[in-house]
């Protein structure tokens, strides 16, 4: 059974620190690209961040450039974003996404991040 499960979404002041961590389960997680997704209130899902299935290349949202970091580690099945610097515009559900060249797409079922004062 294929599962992403995302944690670590709270309420956090602006300027604030989260690191989001998405366990995989049911997959072979290390042939997959691995993305985080946010989804604002009355707004389309969005791609924040991507690494490739070795962890060698990223890209980055140029909204989040030199704020958030996404890193994996296929040993443990799991993918990090650490999210820095966090402002109001920053809220969202973030989700997981696991894509192997489109023939396989997964999604975690999301997490609440709250940047607020």
């Amino acid at each position: 059974q294929v599962q992403l499960v995302e944690s670590g979404g709270v309420l956090v002041q602006p300027g604030g620190s989260l690191r989001l961590s998405c366990a995989a389960s049911g997959f072979r997680l290390r042939l997959y690209v691995m993305s985080w997704y946010l989804q604002a209130p009355g707004k389309e899902r969005e791609v924040v961040a991507s690494i490739s299935s070795s962890g060698g290349s990223t890209e980055y949202a140029e909204a989040v450039k030199d704020r958030f970091t996404i890193s994996r580690d296929n040993a443990k099945n799991t993918v990090w974003l650490q999210m820095n610097s966090l402002k109001p515009e920053d809220t969202a559900v973030y989700y997981c996404n696991a894509d192997l060249r489109k023939v396989n797409n997964y999604w975690g079922q999301g997490t609440q991040v709250t940047v607020s004062s």
